[in-house]
């Protein structure tokens, strides 16, 4: 996979307003799936079906014990956009910066 196809899995994982909401919980520690699926207004079947999209994109990982399935936040989940949005705002300041430098070179006009 591409780093752009890596970008788009990982846009398309978290476009999802209950996949962001697990994440976001997972973000303050490792959570079991009973946990997670406490506050989420959805059944525990599409709470699985949502974590397994996470586990899938790799956003989360998971450890079973005995009966308990408990999922937590892969360290480098999100370095691919970090990337993406670092790169963008460089090249954002450097255009600010060039436009900057060119009105640094027009005259200011005296009012009088």
């Amino acid at each position: 996979m591409t780093g752009q196809d890596d970008l788009d899995r990982l846009f398309e994982v978290m476009a999802d307003p209950y996949r962001r909401g697990f994440v976001e919980r997972l973000c303050k520690g490792p959570a079991t799936v009973t946990e997670l699926a406490a506050p989420a207004a959805v059944q525990l079947p599409a709470v699985l079906k949502h974590l397994k999209v996470l586990e899938d994109g790799g956003i989360v990982v998971s450890e079973k014990t005995g009966r308990t399935r408990t999922f937590q936040m892969r360290k480098d989940a999100f370095v691919t956009l970090a990337a993406w949005v670092d790169h963008r705002q460089r090249e954002m300041n450097a255009a600010f910066d060039r436009l900057a430098d060119l009105m640094a070179e027009i005259p200011e006009k005296k009012d009088h």
